[in-house]
């Protein structure tokens, strides 16, 4: 990850082979833009006027420096001084740090913001530089980035320091979540994943991780069924982080961890099946919830618990038409293969509300195709049984920048899913489809407040935004660590 620091200095020429100033529409412009345009002979006034650069939300200019080991200046426009929110500054920060990649170091001017301003536009550089290039051997040297280490100058060093102490647990735990999604499948096996997860013992969570064979015995029929194709092992992880009173119940995560998914028996086409690697994407948001809890020490109780298998076909693969017993005694008709990851979570959540009784229980997954259809890749969708943990989601979601939209449960899509045979069928149709999933999964709660996020659409992005390079998104990580400290942390 970047490597982030701060300073109060803003001593002209500044030590560093590149500058990011900061440039607002009406704003004041900073003592270091004074001294950079004075030693460019107004060069930095002129180009701007030549550019009809007018410092607008998310526009940038380059322009050489004046030397004296000073070689590019960057402007980026943060828009009007009074609309700058959290959001603009992160993507201020983002930009700028996009625009110094090949810079072996960089310091950007964020002296006219105030500190918690200052460190957001430090998480958005931290979240913008983000890149997986750890099987890229060949690529040019002019091509890869050198940026390692930025420094943001800024008006009120201690203040900004405290205010990014934990927005850099939460960069951390995006990152992480986004390597976990990245990885091949090749590589990322269900033990391995396991493995990776065990790594979090160093922050001081509690990793407990559960093997076949104990699965076996606690009755997960559904989860194995999955399993059962492939010569890769699944496991369970249960991730508890314990920063509450003793006697608080935990928040419960809940991730589906596909590690890759052919579809099984009920194979998928073949054209895009190389995407199917992310399709633990849930699993790696929970994980990397869990590591941005435990770096910033937050005041709750949680426990993650992710089921982590590969859905392969073979002789011994699950049929469509097989009936298993979950682990809550209730009997699934499978009917569609391809439909495996309620049946993964369908174990865990019935495991997670009996075993730990939480709070509330947040599950993620890349569960449908049909929530793309219905949102595009704009917003995840939503399914609660109660309405103010959907609230609370829908208010972390507008405020992360990782939206929701809520869609409907009810008792007409829960009919979709009878079955003929078994208490209930692992799909109800393609109409609805995305609903009557959530439906499925409903049957699996018992009292507890509970939310499914379908994270199908924006679990991975086709291009580059401002914070979420083209890649893996990690969404989910953002979202519920502001549920987290908005809604269930104590005040002050």
């Amino acid at each position: 990850m970047l490597q982030i620091e701060f300073t109060a200095e803003t001593a002209f020429p500044p030590a560093c082979e590149a500058v990011a100033l900061l440039v607002s529409e009406d704003g004041a412009r900073s003592a270091l833009f004074t001294e950079v345009d004075r030693a460019t002979e107004g060069a930095v006034s002129r180009a701007m006027q030549a550019a009809s650069f007018t410092a607008a939300r998310g526009k940038t200019l380059s322009l050489p420096g004046p030397g004296g080991g000073l070689s590019r200046v960057v402007l980026v426009g943060t828009g009007r001084e009074a609309e700058l929110d959290s959001r603009g500054a992160e993507a201020a920060g983002s930009h700028a740090a996009t625009a110094l990649k090949t810079a072996a170091g960089g310091l950007l001017d964020a002296s006219a913001l105030p500190a918690a301003l200052a460190a957001r536009a430090a998480l958005g550089a931290a979240l913008g530089a983000y890149r997986f290039d750890r099987y890229r051997t060949r690529e040019k040297a002019e091509d890869k980035p050198r940026l390692a280490r930025l420094v943001l100058a800024v008006g009120e060093q201690a203040a900004a320091q405290s205010a990014w102490t934990p927005l850099a647990a939460l960069a951390e735990g995006v990152s992480l979540a986004r390597d976990l999604v990245s990885e091949p499948a090749n590589v990322l096996t269900p033990a391995v994943f396991a493995d990776r997860i065990g790594e979090l013992a160093a922050l001081g969570v509690d990793v407990e991780v559960v093997g076949p064979a104990a699965m076996e015995e606690l009755g997960f029929g559904a989860l194995l069924g999955v399993s059962q194709g492939s010569d890769n092992e699944p496991r369970m992880v249960i991730m508890r982080w314990t920063g509450g009173a003793d006697d608080e119940a935990p928040l419960g995560f809940i991730g589906k961890g596909v590690t890759f998914d052919s579809g099984g028996i009920s194979i998928k086409p073949a054209a895009g099946m190389e995407d199917m690697k992310w399709d633990m994407a849930g699993a790696a948001a929970v994980v990397g919830l869990m590591a941005t809890l435990a770096r910033r020490a937050a005041r709750v109780n949680a426990v993650g618990v992710v089921g982590l298998v590969e859905n392969m076909l073979s002789g011994r693969a699950q049929r469509p038409g097989d009936v298993v017993t979950s682990y809550s005694g209730q009997t699934i008709e499978v009917i569609n293969t391809d439909a495996e990851g309620r049946l993964v979570l369908a174990d865990l959540l019935w495991y997670a509300q009996e075993r730990f009784k939480p709070r509330f229980m947040i599950d993620l997954a890349t569960l449908t195709g049909a929530i793309i259809v219905s949102l595009g890749h704009e917003h995840a969708g939503l399914f609660a049984n109660d309405d103010a943990l959907a609230r609370q989601l829908l208010e972390a979601g507008t405020a992360s920048g990782e939206t929701l939209w809520r869609m409907p449960l009810g008792e007409a899509y829960d009919k979709l899913i009878r079955s003929d045979i078994a208490d209930m069928k692992n799909v109800g149709g393609r109409p609805g489809g995305s609903i009557s999933a959530a439906q499925f999964l409903q049957r699996f709660v018992t009292g507890t407040p509970w939310a499914h996020l379908d994270i199908a659409g924006v679990a991975w992005s086709s291009k580059d935004a401002a914070t979420v390079p083209k890649g893996a998104t990690a969404f989910g990580v953002r979202l519920l660590d502001r549920l987290v400290s908005e809604s269930f942390e104590p005040a002050g």
